[in-house]
């Protein structure tokens, strides 16, 4: 491999540590608002009706920022450089950061948070930069390590955050987010090196190379790895609106148990996101999928058990086991697109693997909610174990995808 040159004699284990504390640094900056933003701007409006929108868009907002740009940054990414980018990324962190911080009028805001996902989108580049330095046959770890910081970022954030609100106000959550992210800009700059971006191949090197053509979709099992990432995506954003009400409703518990509820989908992750990654980075995409649908499977089961079940530690433990098999969803699926890619297009096609994925969370998140008010409360995690069952269907389509599709083309230098 040529990583040693790459890396300049730097160990590669040492960079992607660094890629994991500026991301969970970043994203921790980023989510200790994210819990306050319907308190903050409560006191900015007397309008319920502007309230409600307001609410809602200060969240989507960023979403479809990200879903609008993420391809055409990582099509930046591929030409100049996916470092370039995470700095990009982060500069407009800080800067949209600091843009909320000052801002007093709730359009203003709004439009703030639309522009910190268009403008901003740190994650896909800082997985393609990770792409680019780490071997293909751990990228699966690689992309769980991102995850867990991203996880363990958005829970100490929002801890963080509830911190300096009751010791100061709003504005410091946002300027000190401001500050967090311009320090992890530099950070980026000084310490990262540079990666020179690989050369495109022309059409007809690229047909003669892999027998398709130059396009990443055209004979490419990469569309349906999208299709099953945003089901399980979609599955598991199902309950996020109704979730606090569904447990004290139906356990009738204290909020601190609703919460440990919630935090324990996100330990199971943490705990167990690179074990998942080491099982299954030397597999193959059939192999790989064939125990995906396992994985699903358990995950139909368990949310089935969260669907029926009237007691509360059944509950708890059956969220945290939910949380352990999540871990080997999103980063493996991660690493199977990664892989199907060619290694001159991985900006390209994981900036819409992002796009895909902000969908999917939003898609999950409203219907989660329609369904919870047509249909009630009662009927919650039997919507989310239909949305596992029909994963299934492209999972067990591609475990028969034809195999001299299923290995995209070894990177130059691998």
């Amino acid at each position: 491999m040529s990583h040693a040159g790459v890396t300049q004699g730097l160990n590669v284990r040492i960079l992607i540590y660094l890629l994991f504390a500026i991301q969970l640094v970043s994203m921790g900056a980023m989510e200790m608002s994210g819990p306050f933003w319907p308190v903050h701007l409560r006191g900015l409006t007397s309008s319920e009706s502007v309230f409600s929108f307001a609410s809602i868009a200060v969240y989507v907002g960023p979403m479809l920022g990200i879903i609008l740009t993420s391809a055409f940054w990582g099509r930046i990414g591929d030409r100049y450089g996916h470092k370039l980018m995470m700095i990009r990324a982060l500069a407009g962190l800080s800067l949209t950061q600091l843009g909320l911080a000052l801002a007093g009028d709730i359009w203003v805001i709004l439009v703030l948070r639309f522009l910190q996902g268009a403008f901003a989108g740190y994650i896909a580049p800082a997985q393609a930069y990770g792409v680019s330095i780490e071997a293909p046959s751990r990228r699966a770890r690689l992309f769980a390590i991102l995850q867990i910081s991203t996880n363990v970022g958005s829970l100490l954030g929002a801890v963080v955050g509830g911190l300096i609100l009751d010791y100061a106000t709003f504005f410091w959550i946002n300027m000190i987010a401001a500050i967090l992210c311009a320090i992890c800009t530099v950070v980026a700059a000084v310490t990262l090196p540079d990666v020179p971006p690989v050369k495109k191949p022309t059409a007809q090197t690229a047909s003669a190379a892999t027998g398709r053509g130059s396009s990443p979709w055209q004979g490419s099992p990469l569309l349906s790895l999208l299709c099953v990432m945003g089901i399980l995506l979609l599955a598991r954003m199902l309950p996020q609106t109704s979730f606090s009400l569904y447990v004290s409703t139906v356990f009738e518990v204290s909020n601190a148990v609703v919460g440990l509820c919630y935090g324990l989908l996100a330990l199971g992750f943490i705990l167990s996101a690179t074990a998942w990654s080491r099982y299954f980075e030397h597999r193959s995409q059939q192999d790989t999928l064939q125990r995906i649908t396992y994985v699903v499977l358990g995950c139909i089961a368990l949310t089935a058990v969260a669907g029926v079940t009237r007691n509360a530690l059944v509950f708890v433990v059956a969220y945290f086991i939910w949380g352990v098999l999540l871990g080997a969803t999103t980063p493996v699926l991660m690493a199977l697109i990664s892989k199907a890619a060619d290694s001159s297009q991985q900006g390209h096609v994981l900036g819409i693997a992002q796009g895909s994925a902000q969908f999917a969370s939003i898609a999950g998140i409203c219907v989660g909610g329609l369904l919870s008010q047509v249909y009630g409360l009662q009927y919650t995690y039997l919507f989310v174990c239909l949305a596992y069952a029909l994963a299934l269907i492209p999972v067990v389509a591609l475990r028969y995808w034809p195999a001299s599709l299923q290995a995209s083309p070894a990177p130059p230098g691998e």
